[in-house]
C-alpha cells in the first residue's frame, strides 16, 4: 500500500482525486486509509517518512481530515483494541523541551539582571591584581590558621 502525506492528500482532495477515506482502527491506534479515483489505496503517512501516521484519538484524525477538506468518510473499528494503545510519550517529550527552554530563558533573564546590577553598582571597581592579592592573603591566612580578614569593599 502506498503512503500519502497530508499535503499530498490535500492536493488530491482539491483535485477531486480522493474516492473515499476510512478511519481504520488497528491495535490501539487509528490509521487513515485513502482510496483514490485511479483505484490505488494509500495510508496517511508522517510528513518526513513513509511510516503510517497513527492517531491515538480518532477525534484528532477527524480534525486533520476536516482541515484537509474531507468531511465525509467511513469508520472501521473492527481491529481496534484500546488495551493495545501505545503508551508513547506523545507530546510529553516536546513539553519537556519547552519547559527546559522556559527555564533557560528565565535563567538568562536572571543572569542579565545580575550583570546589569553589577554594571550599575556605584562602588569603585577593583582591578584584577587587587582581587588576586586579596584572595592570596585570604588563602595564606586559611593555610596558616589565621582567621581571614573581611573584604575592603564598602
Amino acid at each position: 500500500m502506498k503512503s500519502m502525506t497530508i499535503e499530498q492528500l490535500r492536493a488530491a482532495a482539491d483535485a477531486g482525486g480522493v474516492a473515499s477515506v476510512t478511519l481504520k482502527g488497528q491495535g490501539g491506534a487509528f490509521l487513515v486509509q485513502i482510496a483514490t479515483r485511479s483505484g490505488t489505496a494509500a495510508l496517511l503517512a508522517k510528513a518526513r517518512s513513509n511510516e503510517p501516521r497513527r492517531f491515538g484519538n480518532p477525534a484528532a484524525a477527524l480534525n486533520v481530515l476536516r482541515d484537509v477538506g474531507i468531511t465525509v468518510g467511513q469508520f472501521d473499528a473492527t481491529e481496534w483494541n484500546p488495551a493495545e494503545k501505545d503508551q508513547a510519550p506523545g507530546n510529553r517529550g516536546r513539553s519537556e523541551a519547552m519547559r527546559m527552554a522556559h527555564q533557560a530563558a528565565a535563567y538568562n533573564a536572571w543572569l542579565a539582571a545580575e550583570v546589569q546590577d553589577a554594571i550599575d553598582d556605584p562602588r569603585a571597581n577593583l582591578s584584577h591584581e587587587d582581587v588576586m592579592a586579596e584572595m592570596d592573603a585570604d588563602i595564606t591566612a586559611l593555610v596558616g590558621g589565621v582567621k581571614p580578614r573581611t573584604g575592603k569593599r564598602a
